[in-house]
């Protein structure tokens, strides 16, 4: 016995060494503040929430290219890249062990909290392993289970729909899921989502690696979304990007579309069925973004950039690369046919670029960064949006005065929009109803 304990000790240090530096030690995720038109009484997403959904665990399904530590049935994951992808599901809590429905009801409905709640990670139970060899079409049998219960998950959500959530830089496995998590929680339950978590380096000191862990995970990125368009019964697959998430996402949807340039493109855009593309305060090359966006926006059924022209993140980023980001544009890097072309997409429903003002929104910073989710009013527009596939006019925005060029369509939020988001989701609801 004392010579089976000589060894394994050490072995157990090591290992937990290796998982605390391949893993990260980042900060606690809290629950973001509640969206203006919930805070306000007048739209309950709660009211409809199931039963079996009315606790403080609130279930994800993932997807990672991580190399991962750790039992299938307890994964840890790292901060190492790989080429293949593993599925599965995490469970979350928001709160402590203590917290019951009630609580969590209460402080997801107003607007005050007395004390911030944690978002913890109570397990990562990963399902199945698909290597960049696999075909598609032949998956092993445990990706076929993975898929049936997302397909389950489908089933028992209201709302049929699979929101993608791609986090930014500087996060680890544990934030990625946490932010999936309070994105779900807000929909009442409704959705489903699925947390891609590219392997990020986690740490701002180390950004560089995770632009090159980004540009390697688009391969990865397109095939996940083949594999969604193929095995899930999702009505739409919706995509939000948040961050450094673009520089995955951007790419991935541009090489998607190349990859099926010579087919037809209704069929392509049926099959794929690519809803809402929410890039959040994007960082990714500007020029690229407009690259990107022309080969792919004929395949999804709508593209919406944010943009805070004075955000402080996109700012240093924009001193790492040289170039501006997607989130804080530099309109004379375009030339003037990148220009034109961009202009005219602005005035089709397929593209709209929404402009995050902290002169007309409360308790926005000028230089912020994360405000789909931190700031009350714009996270319930991302939520309006994704969930109603409504169009900027009919969520409550309205078009932003920009100068001279009256080709030019920007939205903005106008600073009676708490009552339009009220009004603008009674109107989507009963235009959503069954007759």
């Amino acid at each position: 016995m004392s010579d089976q304990l000589e060894h394994t000790f050490p072995a157990a240090i090591l290992c937990a060494t290796l998982a605390l530096f391949l893993t990260g030690c980042q900060p606690t995720v809290y629950l973001m503040p509640t969206p203006e038109a919930v805070r306000s009484g007048e739209v309950n997403p709660f009211a409809e929430t199931p039963e079996e959904e009315r606790s403080n665990r609130v279930l994800v399904v993932y997807a990672t290219n991580r190399l991962p530590l750790g039992l299938r049935s307890d994964r840890t994951y790292t901060t190492l890249y790989d080429d293949s992808l593993r599925l599965g599901v995490a469970s979350l809590r928001i709160g402590g062990e203590e917290s019951v429905w009630e609580d969590l009801y209460y402080v997801s409905t107003t607007g005050e909290r007395e004390q911030e709640i944690p978002l913890v990670l109570d397990q990562a139970a990963e399902i199945a392993y698909v290597d960049a060899d696999t075909d598609p079409d032949r998956l092993p049998p445990a990706a076929q289970e993975m898929f049936r219960r997302l397909n389950d998950f489908l089933a028992a959500s209201p709302d049929k729909n699979l929101t993608v959530y791609v986090h930014g830089a500087n996060n680890n496995f544990y934030r990625s899921t946490a932010q999936a998590a309070q994105y779900r929680h807000f929909t009442g339950r409704h959705s489903a989502v699925l947390a891609f978590s590219w392997p990020s380096a986690e740490s701002l000191l180390r950004y560089a690696v995770d632009v090159t862990n980004a540009r390697a995970s688009v391969p990865v990125f397109a095939r996940l979304l083949e594999l969604l368009a193929l095995h899930t019964d999702a009505r739409y697959i919706n995509i939000l990007a948040y961050s450094a998430g673009a520089q995955v996402v951007s790419p991935g949807l541009a090489e998607l579309a190349r990859a099926y340039q010579d087919e037809d493109l209704v069929q392509v855009r049926r099959w794929l069925r690519l809803g809402e593309v929410y890039f959040a305060a994007p960082d990714v090359d500007f020029r690229a973004f407009v690259e990107h966006l022309a080969s792919y926006i004929d395949l999804v059924q709508n593209v919406t950039l944010s943009v805070n022209v004075n955000d402080t993140v996109l700012a240093l980023a924009a001193s790492h690369h040289g170039v501006s980001r997607a989130g804080r544009p530099n309109a004379d890097e375009l030339s003037a046919e990148e220009a034109q072309w961009l202009i005219a997409e602005m005035q089709r429903p397929t593209f709209d670029v929404v402009k995050v003002t902290p002169e007309v929104i409360p308790q926005l910073s000028g230089g912020a960064h994360d405000f789909w989710y931190a700031n009350p009013w714009v996270s319930t527009d991302v939520l309006i949006q994704m969930l109603f596939h409504a169009r900027p006019p009919a969520r409550g925005l309205v078009t932003l005065d920009v100068g001279a060029d009256e080709d030019v369509q920007i939205w903005g939020f106008p600073p009676d929009y708490p009552q339009r988001a009220v009004d603008a989701v009674r109107q989507l609801r009963k235009a959503s109803s069954p007759e």
